[in-house]
Formats: structure tokens, sequence, C-alpha cells
């Protein structure tokens, strides 16, 4: 069994992190996810040297890639043959290109009524940065995110060294479109869906980025960022602690051996130890420095507080917990070899999602999927001699 979305055709005419890691999100889950790529492939195949980019692999696993110059009567052809075969559509263009391709939302669900179309945008269709190319460190700077990162002496903004809003994008993107399909199952009928970058991104910052702008009565103009990140040094090492209850905090105090914080009229309540939040972090920055990782750790264990150590990169993959969890998976990548992957989140009893397999070679699947649209041989060959469609050796 391939997963959930077993039998659902997905047709990802994305490029870059967005779209791409929504696509993969639903091929993990059982989806036959078709990647339309330019004959020069998607701009990630050429991120640094070599066949396979790190990124590539990761946001393209599991899916077949069909290389077709979209600008040509017959490669537009070919994409409506797939158009009415699929399920969902999922495009991440500047607004407006897919309607000048021929290829926007009205014509497509005229022609495949029944179709999912996707449109990731990185701020909307309308106002001023509507035509704007757009990066992730754009809505970084325009949603807040780097704001609420900023250097806690300086002031100055700092981005989230990980591309979050491309990320996040893709999981709501994944979401609203099985969101569609559950709905389509019940009428029968597709439908366009937009999402911008922008939009995701205030969504979710808000519940506690935004806090301080949340209740308009409140008049709230500014907010001074508080100078730490939670993140504590021991005397061999980082770890990090997190209360939020009082018997969380009664924990911490005895794990740490100070009961006089218990009596201190500034952390009596949670709402206290949140409005002198940052006297009680200094507090507890001088204590920890006062001993080993491993010491603070069991203590806090030992109390029920939320703790765990802060890992350098190249130790979480064999960190006990990972290696429990079965979370990150090795296999035989073609042309690359071993590598790694996350394995898929979410976990279906029923219908296990799984990697599907590696990332395509740039037009690997060209010939088996034109196939599959009646084309024969020879319409293949010639499509690809006449720079229509490009086919891999390894198909």
């Amino acid at each position: 069994m391939r997963g959930p979305l077993e039998g659902v055709r997905v047709l990802d005419l994305t490029t870059v992190v967005s779209g791409p890691a929504a696509a993969v999100m639903l091929a993990d889950q059982g989806a036959d996810v078709i990647k339309i790529e330019t004959l020069a492939g998607d701009n990630t195949r050429r991120s640094r040297a070599g066949a396979f980019p790190p990124m590539f692999i990761s946001c393209n696993r599991g899916k077949r890639s069909v290389a077709v110059d979209l600008k040509k009567q017959e490669g537009a052809e070919i994409l409506w043959r797939l158009i009415e075969t699929a399920d969902v559509l999922i495009q991440n263009f500047r607004p407006g290109t897919t309607e000048r391709l021929g290829f926007g939302a009205d014509d497509v669900l005229m022609r495949n009524p029944k179709l999912v179309y996707m449109s990731i945008s990185g701020v909307g269709e309308v106002g001023p940065y509507a035509s704007k190319r757009v990066y992730d460190p754009l809505i970084q700077g325009l949603s807040g995110m780097a704001d609420i990162q900023a250097d806690p002496v300086s002031g100055r903004p700092r981005m989230t060294r990980t591309i979050i809003a491309d990320k996040a994008t893709a999981t709501y993107a994944a979401q609203a479109i099985t969101a569609a399909l559950f709905r389509r199952e019940r009428t029968g009928k597709g439908q366009h869906i937009r999402l911008s970058m922008l939009d995701t991104m205030l969504s979710y910052l808000w519940p506690e980025g935004m806090a301080p702008f949340t209740i308009v009565s409140d008049g709230t103009t500014e907010h001074r960022n508080t100078p730490h990140d939670m993140i504590f040094e021991a005397a061999d090492g980082y770890l990090t602690v997190g209360t939020n209850s009082d018997k969380e905090w009664r924990g911490l105090c005895a794990a740490l051996e100070r009961p006089q914080w218990l009596d201190d009229p500034r952390f009596t309540t949670q709402a206290l130890r949140n409005e002198n939040r940052q006297p009680r972090l200094l507090l507890l920055d001088e204590t920890f420095r006062t001993n080993t990782v491993a010491h603070w750790l069991a203590a806090l264990d030992k109390g029920d507080v939320p703790c765990a150590p802060v890992l350098s990169r190249g130790a979480v993959p064999d960190h006990p917990q990972v290696i429990a969890s079965g979370t990150v998976e090795t296999f035989e990548h073609p042309g690359v070899g071993e590598v790694r992957q996350a394995r898929p989140a979410a976990r279906f009893e029923e219908s296990p999602a799984a990697i599907q397999g590696p990332a395509p070679y740039l037009g690997q699947h060209s010939a088996e999927v034109l196939m599959e649209l009646g084309y024969d041989a020879a319409a293949i060959a010639d499509f690809a001699a006449s720079d229509i469609i490009k086919c891999h050796p390894q198909s």
C-alpha cells in the first residue's frame, strides 16, 4: 500500500522549495506526483555541483520528472492531456504567468472541473508587492519574523537561519490540498486555492509572535523583544529548559536547589513570571553555568521539568531519541550513493506514508508518462529531437 493518497495524481509545476516541498508531502503519502520541468530543470538542480544537490533530493524524492517546453504548441498539448488525468495541480509562478502560458485556473478548471488547483505566491495577487520576485528572506522581513529574532542589544533584526517561510507555506499548502480533495469527495467539484507565503507566515506567527498586537483595545504600538532565546549555557555545553505551570516551576527550583525563588514576589504566579521574565532568565543563566549539561538534565528529569540538550546538527541523527523513533532513514540514491532523509512525520496506521523513491533525473520519466498518455515511441522520439521534451538516459 502506497499511503492514504494512493490513486491521486498531482502535477507539480513548481520550483525551488515552497511548492516542491508541498508536493513531496503528497508523494510520501502515496500520490503519483509528476514534476513538470522546463528543459533546463528546476533551479535547485543547479544550486551546487553534482546531479542531485541535497535540497533537490529532499524536496523532490518519490516524484516522476517530465521535462517539456510549455511554450511550444506540442508541449502545451502534453500538459493539457496530463491535466485531464490529474486530481491536483500546484504552481508557484509569479501572478499572471500561468494565464500568459494559457494554463490559468479558470481555463484549467473549465477543462477539468474536478481538479484542485493550488496557486502559491509570495504576497498574493494584489498590492504593491504582487509583481515582485519574492524569496524567503523578504517574507521574514515583511511578516515580523526578523523583528522577533532581533539582536537583544543592538535591536538589529535577524533572519532565522532556515527557510521557515518556504517550509511553513509547503505545510499549509499540503493541508489545504487534502482538505479540498475531501470536499471534492462530497461534492464532486474541484476548486482554485490561493496561498501566499506572507499570509502563511502571519498566520504562523500570530498566536505568540503577534500576541502583543492581538487585543486592539490594548493600544500596543511597540513591543520590546526579550533578550533571551531559552538556551542556557552549562559548564560544558548548552541545554534548553521550559516551565509553564506552577508545578514545573516548583520542579525547576528544586532541581536547581534554589528554594528561595519560590517565595520571590516576582515569581509566585505564572503571570508574574512572565512579567518578570528577564530577571528570572538571568538568574537561570547564572545557575546553569555552575554544572554540566548531564548533571542538569538528570536533575530536571527527576523533577519532571521539560528539558533537552541543544544538539549540533551533526549529532542529531545519532541521538538516542531520534534512533528510537526511526525518524532518519537512509537509502541508495542513483548517482549519489547513500543519502539520509527524515521519514514522513505523520504516521498512518492503516495506510502508511513512506519515502517512495529517490529524486528523479531531469526528464527521467518523460517517455514513460507520455506513453501512459497514448503517445507512441515514434512521436516521443520526434518530440525529443525537436526539443519539445527531454528524456534522460535513465528512462
